[in-house]
């Protein structure tokens, strides 16, 4: 049995239910039976606020879709400005409107909307290039403040939906471009006086988000959803999308908005923050024209991001941009290498100069706390920065300590290859960027480096416990405190280049290089490897040249000034003292000026050149012997080529002056053959000792006479020196074995023939003659013997009798 009170209940309810159903059914047959009244109403209302039309195809009933209210569909809905028939552009075309009213109001001859669906339609808001828009279909006027919510005639409804609509918001003016394809959008609205708020979950294609069409789209070709609370001041004229996260792509955003209409401004204001995005991710939300540039680098790991646009939905141009980036222990992948463990907080700004318009030349990337290694060497910037996208120019103050050695997997090893030591950098720079490369940077700051080995490639040459510092000024650079050991060498240099950078970029052959030197001992052999040619040879510079092939090539066209002073100087048995040097490298090769050298108790000044061509070397040689000892200087030069009179068959102290050129080896030796020029010599206080081919001569014929050690105060001659052949010019031989007049040509190869007049007479007989014209006259009285030196075999010189015509009076 149901107590009596739920019976009660119950039959109140029912007869609520049938009233409420009663009063639905006449609402709908009231509006069956009046369609084209109520569409008339309808499109009455819908038009009151316009300035323009709005046309409404037909409109059908859809009962139980409003229930407890009244609902309609309405078909082929046309919303039209009055400037349609100029520019062909609809605000809104929808082939499906659906209206839900209130059903009390209804009565009453009122249309009141409580919802509105759009669905399979088309919205398209455009602003024609002089600044009109299709939005002023809606009218403008006065609005009386309602003294309660919701009430009033004007045009509201509290919720709508939006299903399969086109979005497009087309500014030729501002050259704007906004294009959604909206699938599902579902909202509610709540009005305060003339303000109102709504609340709605959106899900949309988006196809374009230009906000200068010049440039390009940002989120192109995305997906976008979420939930929005939005609301609109009519006091300021404001509208706010309150911060809240959505989705684009597949990664979550932070997003909130400020949308301003005020007078003839319509401004916006958009606040970014993604946690946790990779970078191309990101780029890819981009313009295509800075999306391009950022694509040439990448990090490995998600980034925090905050981003602000600020613009103007009118005017043209960009708006501004401006972009916090927070990066931590990443990979950065550059066109120039990978840097590993990177961190860094990065801004981008379009606006860096206040007061010019946004755009790639007022842009700007700054960066902060730049830490990272490259290439195994960790360094950091405390600030960079690139300005100017349009023409890129980068600063900043570049860090590094690191192992010397790490440097060969940057420069590689055809010029420079590094082992043990260290080095610090501190250098300010400031460089222009082409193709996202730093390109001809200028640097100012420190190089130092200790304790390195280092070995010069193309010359073969290496060097131990090595110390470099590299003074870059504004314009110059020095090259200070260095310390080359190779070997038993020790050499401490100071260089300086002035103009060096713009040299090395513009113009490498005209870069002087200007050393001092100072050695305690030099050993040349260890050194030897810069009489040949560079191996391998420098590459031609090209735009797209390594740092490594351009100071390659910047070393092999440079010229190089050196003012030498050596204490010792080591050259197989050769030992100088003393050594003073004005040399100039080049390109070509080696130029010496004003060579001076102790060598033998004796000084040698010597100029010349050497020009380097492939593994044969050309050299001349301009050269002044003073009082060197004539034994000592056989023995280290190995005779000069020469072998039947040896160092052992010398003595006596030389000055000479001599002219030569000829061919070395990258070795350091002379080519057989190859001298050319001339010797004029003075010995004095001379002996020829144990000379085997004038002591067979002489047993014969003065075997009273001492053939051992034939002295002479003075002999002085010359030589003219063509290839193997060696011209003597007649001279006068007074010795103390007999005196002799000698002309003809000795040949280090075959050819010799060398005519001697040998008066038997012993000189002796005349020691006690002062006069000279007297001593000329007796020299030649007596019997003379006419011999000719030839070739002979085993590479012995031949003495036979023969006669000559001497060339001697």
């Amino acid at each position: 049995m149901m107590p009596r009170w739920s019976k009660i209940t119950l039959k109140i309810f029912g007869g609520v239910a049938a009233l409420l159903l009663l009063v639905y059914v006449v609402a709908a047959f009231y509006i069956n039976a009046h369609k084209k009244q109520l569409l008339e109403q309808i499109t009455l209302a819908l038009n009151k606020d316009l300035d323009g039309r709005l046309d409404i195809g037909s409109m059908d009933p859809t009962f139980l879709k409003g229930f407890p209210g009244v609902s309609v569909q309405l078909k082929n809905v046309v919303l039209k400005d009055r400037e349609w028939e100029r520019h062909q552009h609809a605000l809104l075309s929808a082939d499906d409107l659906e209206v839900s009213l209130n059903m009390l109001a209804l009565f009453t001859g009122t249309i009141e909307m409580k919802k509105i669906g759009i669905s399979n339609a088309n919205v398209y808001l455009y602003t024609d290039s002089n600044g009109y828009s299709n939005t002023s279909v809606f009218k403008k006027k006065d609005r009386k403040p309602k003294t309660e919510k919701g009430s009033g005639s004007d045009l509201e409804f509290g919720k709508f939906e939006l299903e399969n609509v086109s979005f497009v918001l087309d500014n030729q003016k501002g050259h704007k471009l906004f294009q959604f394809a909206v699938d599902h959008l579902k909202g509610s609205m709540d009005y305060s006086w003339s303000d109102w708020e709504a609340d709605l979950k959106l899900r949309t294609f988006v196809k374009s988000l230009a906000f200068n069409t010049k440039r390009g789209s940002f989120v192109k070709e995305k997906w976008l959803e979420g939930p929005f609370k939005i609301s609109y001041s009519d006091k300021k004229k404001i509208i706010t999308v309150s911060p809240n996260e959505l989705k684009i792509g597949k990664d979550v955003f932070r997003i909130g908005a400020e949308f301003e209409f005020s007078g003839k401004e319509s401004g916006f204001k958009i606040n970014i923050e993604v946690k946790d995005i990779l970078w191309r991710s990101a780029s890819a939300l981009l313009a295509p024209n800075i999306e391009t540039k950022l694509n040439m680098f990448n990090l490995d790991k998600p980034i925090h991001v905050y981003c602000t646009l600020d613009g103007d939905l009118n005017a043209g141009g960009d708006p501004a941009i401006d972009v916090k980036a927070l990066v931590k222990g990443n990979r950065l992948t550059t066109p120039g290498g990978v840097v590993d463990d990177c961190s860094f907080t990065g801004y981008f700004t379009n606006g860096f100069v206040e007061g010019q318009e946004p755009d790639d030349a007022n842009s700007a990337i700054k960066l902060y706390g730049l830490k990272g290694a490259y290439q195994e060497m960790p360094f950091s910037v405390d600030t960079g920065m690139v300005v100017n996208l349009d023409k890129p120019v980068a600063t900043g103050v570049f860090r590094s300590r690191f192992d010397i050695a790490k440097l060969n997997n940057v420069i590689g090893d055809n010029m420079l290859k590094f082992g043990a030591g260290t080095g610090d950098v501190k250098l300010s720079f400031r460089a222009d960027i082409v193709d996202f490369m730093l390109t001809k940077p200028f640097v100012k700051g420190l190089v130092d480096i200790k304790n390195a080995d280092v070995t010069y490639v193309p010359r073969k040459v290496s060097f131990k416990n090595t110390a470099i510092a590299l003074d870059f000024t504004d314009h110059d650079l020095f090259i200070r405190n260095i310390r080359l050991q190779s070997g038993k060498s020790v050499v401490m240099m100071d260089g300086s280049i002035r103009n060096f950078l713009n040299l090395y970029y513009n113009s490498p052959e005209k870069i002087m290089l200007n050393w001092k030197i100072r050695s305690p001992q030099v050993h040349l052999e260890e050194f030897l490897g810069f009489l040949g040619t560079r191996k391998p040879k420098a590459k031609k510079r090209t735009p797209k040249s390594n740092f490594s092939d351009n100071l390659n090539e910047a070393f092999e066209k440079s010229q190089v000034n050196m003012n030498v002073k050596v204490d010792k100087v080591y050259y197989n048995k050769f030992l100088a003292t003393d050594a003073n040097a004005d040399l100039l490298l080049s390109e070509t090769g080696i130029y010496i000026k004003d060579v001076s050298v102790k060598h033998a108790g004796g000084l040698l000044k010597m100029s010349g050149g050497l020009t380097q061509q492939r593994e044969i070397n050309r050299f001349t040689m301009n050269a002044v012997l003073s009082n060197v000892d004539v034994k000592h200087l056989f023995y280290v030069f190995d005779n000069f080529g020469l072998k039947s009179l040896t160092s052992k068959n010398l003595k006596g102290y030389l000055f000479a002056k001599t002219s030569l050129s000829g061919k070395i080896s990258e070795r350091g030796a002379i080519l057989p053959g190859s001298l050319n020029g001339s010797v004029v010599f003075d010995l004095k206080k001379g002996a020829l000792l144990s000379f085997d081919p004038v002591k067979n001569v002489g047993k014969f014929a003065f075997p009273l006479r001492d053939l051992d050690n034939i002295t002479f105060e003075q002999l002085n001659g010359r030589f003219d020196i063509r290839g193997e052949k060696i011209t003597i010019n007649p001279m006068q031989i007074n010795s103390s074995l007999l005196n002799m007049d000698v002309a003809g040509v000795y040949s280090l190869g075959k050819g010799t023939e060398i005519a001697l007049d040998v008066p038997l007479r012993n000189p002796k007989k005349d020691e006690d003659i002062t006069d000279k014209r007297q001593l000329k006259e007796r020299r030649m009285k007596g019997i003379v013997l006419h011999l000719l030196a030839t070739d002979g075999e085993d590479d012995k010189i031949k003495i036979k009798l023969g006669r000559k015509k001497s060339k001697t009076k």
